[in-house]
């Protein structure tokens, strides 16, 4: 191994212990109660991202830890009343969005529910443009063509186009063979201003091949976006993940890496792990762009003021506040000065450049006073370069984001991992409780 392999490896192995470090050592969730209650406020000026959190699917993957209940009808509907309710809330309170991220789950699931909460956004904010998921069940031209207008930018969950793969995972009787998801993504283009098509790479005994032949495709149905995605595992998904899809003792995240990178240099990349036809101002990760944003939702996560906040997981106790009016989080974990300089500089070099001034100034800090060790560093390892007073990741750069962001979203299991007991109430018992309650809350109104 040359000494310059030897130097990125060892800075990779630092970064990943870095960002553990913050997000275990770091990471003291407070659980908040009746008497300490902690309710979502704008401040004056300040620009913020909606995201809402739509935690139905049909099918449980297992590489995903998100948080999420199997679907039932009447159940999302009751949902979705008080998600649009907790909307109107953040409306009261004051916060203006311009920006909508719909997360989960499957987005789609309910169609008519999700228009009209889409449709309540753009009547409540200034909303100029609304991203959401979906998996290849929900995208025939039937289902597409009520958002036109709606939806600027839709993610479209496909994960990898090897049969084998999609067997391991249940993906196949579920969705289709490759050639079936290949066809309906074909017919989903066309709809929105920007279609995305997600892969997982990195998977276990995944063959450079395969990964290959997963571009090839991608690239002949010629999305707007391509986005592939390194296999995220937490203690929350290792074991689910094994059991599909063995265990590989060999690790080809960087080989893969540099293959996909060289594969899309004709495309843009958007960030560290996007790529795009043609540039365009829809970001492919939300937080990326929004340093603050505002979650709403079961199980939705906030980042305010520097700090995390959680709303509620489980489906009755979220209804249960949002429907009293009270404030539907339940935890939250603050964060120092330094950690929080830290996650909006990995935030921004993800997302591909960094303004100093601008950084400065929306941070109150002096990059390179406080994070001096840090800049340095990745400097040191020719991480990044400066022009003009911007600060722009090497390609090593992207790949250290890459790994950082991984970390980052699988530390967030952690926090899953507390609340996922408590939510997981079988979703028909939560639905007899759940109707019994929106019953009440009826007649008395």
């Amino acid at each position: 191994m040359g000494l310059k392999k030897i130097v990125e490896s060892l800075a990779v192995r630092y970064a990943h212990n870095s960002i553990q470090k913050s997000l275990y050592s770091e990471f003291n969730i407070k659980i908040l109660n009746q008497d300490n209650q902690y309710s979502k406020k704008p401040k004056e000026g300040k620009s913020y991202m909606l995201y809402a959190h739509v935690p139905f699917c049909h099918t449980f993957c297992p590489y995903c830890s998100f948080h999420k209940y199997q679907y039932e009808k009447d159940l999302a509907k009751i949902y979705f009343e008080n998600l649009r309710l907790e909307m109107r809330q953040m409306k009261d309170v004051g916060f203006n969005f311009n920006s909508l991220y719909v997360g989960g789950g499957t987005t789609l699931i309910n169609e008519e529910e999700l228009e009209k909460t889409l449709i309540l956004a753009k009547d409540l904010f200034d909303i100029k443009d609304i991203s959401a998921e979906s998996d290849p069940n929900h995208i025939s031209p039937e289902s597409l063509t009520r958002f036109k207008g709606l939806i600027d930018r839709l993610s479209v969950g496909v994960q990898s186009f090897d049969d084998d793969i999609l067997k391991k995972v249940g993906r196949y009787e579920k969705f289709g063979s490759s050639k079936d998801v290949q066809e309906k993504l074909k017919k989903a283009l066309g709809f929105f201003p920007a279609l995305s098509l997600d892969l997982i790479f990195n998977l276990p005994n995944q063959t450079t091949e395969q990964l290959l032949n997963d571009i090839k495709i991608a690239k002949q149905i010629a999305p707007e976006q391509i986005t592939l995605y390194p296999l995220m595992k937490s203690n929350l998904t290792r074991d689910s993940i094994a059991k599909s899809l063995g265990v590989s003792d060999v690790d080809n995240e960087r080989e893969f890496y540099d293959i996909i990178c060289e594969n899309f240099k004709d495309y843009y990349q958007s960030n560290a792990w996007a790529f795009s036809k043609e540039k365009m101002n829809l970001k492919d990760e939300y937080v990326g762009s929004n340093d603050e944003y505002v979650g709403i939702g079961s199980g939705a996560f906030s980042f305010l003021n520097g700090e995390l906040v959680i709303n509620a997981f489980n489906l009755f106790d979220y209804g249960r506040k949002v429907k009293n009016g009270d404030s539907a989080i339940i935890a939250k974990c603050g964060f120092d000065k330094k950690e929080t300089l830290k996650y909006r500089l990995l935030i921004k070099l993800f997302d591909g450049m960094l303004d100093v001034k601008s950084y400065n100034t929306q941070n109150n800090a002096n990059l390179y006073k406080d994070l001096a060790f840090e800049v340095n560093m990745l400097k040191l390892i020719g991480a990044i370069r400066e022009e003009n007073g911007v600060i722009y990741p090497s390609d090593f750069g992207r790949y250290i984001c890459l790994t950082l962001m991984r970390d980052f979203y699988a530390g967030m299991d952690r926090v899953r991992a507390i609340f996922k007991d408590d939510a997981k109430i079988k979703s028909s018992k939560m639905l007899r409780i759940m109707s019994k309650e929106h019953d009440v809350v009826n007649q008395d109104s």
